[in-house]
């Protein structure tokens, strides 16, 4: 703008301006390729144009130089001396270092997993789980009120046929011939539940009658999968504030209150004995059924009152909702339903996440060696650790499918990633212990004697975190936390090799352990973001 106001550029609209972190250290701490923007519209070769932009520049006192690059970049590098100073802001924010007062308090619902009570967790489910409950560490990090919900879905088809093959299977197990559903569930975890009831209340149920006996096995049934999810989430280090019953929409009257604002905007048609939601009026390509023309509430009408509830009745500001890939053709319906209830459709965010392949190396594993059934997120938890399932699950972009390498994940070597990085943490623990058994105070350590280029390449990559948090708050994508714990474990491991932190310099001995230190503050709180331990010794 000031070159344009002096006329050594061309006025036009100018596009936005974007400064980006360059993937290279030697190109900058931030470039921006704006000059390659303007170039055609100013009739100069972009080249020119970022020089005669760096000429009018006003530059912050974080800012070292200006440099220009072929074919156009304009490329900033941060001061020395200001990058040293950031040393002592990590040490005096401590485990506040990052935290962000980006959602100023605003009412976020994450609500994730919410598998149906039919069978165990897969590893499919895990994935969800470990990218929900890290995405709130960081929204609640980046300064939003949170809250997790698990969605129980305890009433409809589903959980009929898991009923009815549950009594069939209690049946069996106490000697009856009975034949199993058509579309029953088939897993042998349905033989357990059923020899577990049969332990508990022996053959009581076979005493009533038939609708009441399945109504009590239904009850105990699903209590004891719930159970079951609930021990496998806490396995996984992943909890909720709130378990909501799909039962309580009907029984509370939030579906009737929904369905009436629906009726009132129009939205309602009965027609082939069901009762429709006209979505095509809002632009959707078909319209959907709400009630089944049994009387039947759909899926969908239970999830419209769901929102009711979330959004008018508890009040949240932004809800977002974490599904597995199968559910992407319901987005664009559920979008239009929250547009019929009179909410902004923006208020609702979904993310959805692709299927999982379990591996052995280059060995894809389906089936359990234990049960025969699907493999279960708790043997893969059994196996490989808890902090190797949640680095791995988040290691890929929700939208990416992903190979879950099970030989790779228990490898204690440089190879897998999480090791890689909680090494790093246990080798900045084992410094600070040599450290307190040497008795040195490094409080007053004098962090401008950090000038090599390993120092300030771990100091560069230390005060990325706030930045990392801010990205993934924003774009609600959590896998940029394990790339960034990679870069930052990388940089550390390179410090560590080139530069000796206990040495006989005793100035550069406590400038060197301040910086240790802040790497152990930066690294354990990305580590605990991502629901993982910082380990002090491996």
């Amino acid at each position: 703008l000031a070159a344009q106001q002096q006329g050594t550029l061309v006025t036009i609209l100018s596009p936005e301006v974007i400064i980006e972190r360059p993937q290279n250290l030697e190109h900058g701490d931030f470039a921006s390729g704006l000059a390659l923007k303007l170039a055609r519209s100013m009739k100069m070769s972009p080249l020119a144009v970022a020089h005669k932009i760096s000429e009018y520049l006003s530059l912050p006192p974080e800012i070292d130089k200006v440099s220009v690059v072929s074919p156009g970049f304009i490329n900033f590098t941060l001061r020395d001396d200001w990058l040293k100073e950031q040393v002592e802001v990590i040490l005096n924010a401590g485990e506040s270092y990052g935290n962000l007062d980006l959602g100023k308090g605003s009412l976020v619902q994450v609500e994730f997993v919410s598998a149906n009570p039919t069978g165990p967790l897969h590893v499919g489910h895990g994935r969800g789980a470990v990218l929900g409950s890290t995405l709130t560490n960081i929204l609640a990090a980046a300064g939003y009120l949170v809250e997790k919900e698990y969605y129980v879905n305890n009433m409809g088809a589903q959980i009929d046929n898991f009923t009815r093959s549950l009594y069939a299977r209690y049946q069996q197990c106490l000697g009856r011939e009975v034949t199993m559903p058509s579309e029953g569930y088939l897993g042998n975890y349905m033989i357990d539940l059923a020899q577990e009831i049969v332990s508990e209340y022996g053959n009581k149920l076979l005493n009533l009658p038939q609708e009441e006996a399945i109504t009590k096995i239904s009850e105990i049934g699903l209590e004891k999968m719930m159970a079951g999810i609930k021990e496998d989430l806490r396995l996984l280090r992943v909890d909720f504030e709130r378990w909501f019953s799909e039962r309580s929409l009907y029984e509370e009257g939030q579906y009737n209150k929904a369905m009436a604002i629906l009726q009132g905007g129009g939205y309602v048609a009965k027609r082939e004995n069901a009762i429709w939601f006209e979505s095509t009026s809002l632009g959707e390509d078909k319209d959907n059924v709400l009630v089944r023309s049994d009387g039947s509430p759909t899926y969908f009408a239970s999830d419209i009152a769901y929102h009711y509830n979330k959004f008018m009745e508890r009040r949240f500001h932004t809800v977002i909702n974490i599904w597995g890939a199968d559910h992407q053709g319901h987005i664009p319906r559920m979008k239009a339903a929250i547009r019929a209830l009179g909410i902004d459709p923006e208020q609702l965010k979904i993310i959805t996440y692709q299927l999982v392949t379990l591996r052995r190396g280059e060995e894809i594993v389906k089936l359990s060696k234990r049960s025969g059934d699907i493999i279960s997120l708790r043997e893969v938890i059994d196996e490989v650790g808890v902090d190797a399932c949640r680095f791995i699950f988040l290691s890929r972009s929700a939208d990416s499918q992903m190979d879950f390498d099970i030989e790779l994940a228990k490898k204690q070597s440089v190879e897998n990633p999480v090791y890689y990085v909680q090494y790093a943490h246990a080798r900045i623990a084992s410094i600070l212990r040599l450290a307190e058994q040497r008795v040195i105070d490094y409080s007053q350590g004098d962090v401008s004697l950090l000038s090599t280029e390993p120092e300030l390449t771990l100091i560069r990559r230390l005060i990325l975190l706030p930045e990392s948090m801010e990205d993934i708050a924003t774009t609600l994508q959590p896998h940029y936390l394990p790339y960034y714990a990679q870069d930052l474990a990388t940089a550390f491991h390179s410090f560590y090799k080139q530069c000796r932190v206990i040495s006989q310099n005793e100035a550069l001995t406590k400038a060197r352990l301040k910086l240790v230190k802040a790497s152990q503050i930066v690294l354990a709180k990305t580590l605990h973001l991502m629901g993982m331990t910082a380990p002090e010794k491996m």
